[in-house]
């Protein structure tokens, strides 16, 4: 996995602050490899309550994290239950690993 501790717990805590704390992050796609070399990071927020504004939600999660890593480009999907479940969604949670 290419993040650092430090990076990881800045993940952790945005997504507590704006997602709560029951909220599950997971990361997924190229930076689970160690031999990949640059790329985004993608994150699948997983929650038990539904989101009212999940584009919003998406958005600030997105942008304060790519903040802490320093301009990384940051791809943010939701996962709740009054939003529609994709293929993508299944697929980060069976190859992904929960930060």
């Amino acid at each position: 996995m290419r993040l650092t501790q430090q990076q990881i717990t800045h993940i952790r805590q945005s997504v507590a602050e704006l997602a709560g704390s029951a909220a599950r992050v997971w990361l997924f796609g190229s930076r689970l490899s160690d031999q990949a070399r640059g790329g985004d990071v993608d994150l699948l927020l997983d929650m038990d309550e539904p989101v009212m504004e999940p584009a919003a939600l998406a958005a600030r999660l997105s942008a304060r994290v790519s903040r802490g890593l320093y301009g990384r480009k940051v791809d943010v999907l939701l996962k709740a239950p009054n939003l529609v479940c994709l293929p993508i969604h299944n697929r980060a949670l069976a190859e992904g690993i929960c930060l």
